[in-house]
């Protein structure tokens, strides 16, 4: 998955997410579960988190992260 800096992360405990250093209007994402959770904080700071559980999305958002934004698309029909 990702490291560093990144504020979303996955241990055996959960799913962490320090939104104190989530840029606003970013999307951020994690595999967990065998589902994608979306991330982002709004410009008035409220974190929005989605859930995405379709088995194709999930399989090619866990092998092409760089590529989230347009399979995201991809399978929404946009």
């Amino acid at each position: 998955m990702v490291s560093g800096d990144y504020p979303v992360a996955v241990n055996e405990e959960g799913i962490k997410i320090k939104a104190e250093s989530m840029e606003p209007e970013k999307l951020y994402h994690c595999v967990f579960e065998n589902k994608v959770y979306l991330f982002y904080k709004d410009e008035l700071g409220l974190l929005n988190c989605y859930e995405v559980d379709d088995p194709d999305a999930v399989k090619e958002i866990a092998e092409n992260p760089a590529d989230l934004e347009s399979i995201l698309k991809k399978h929404a029909g946009l």
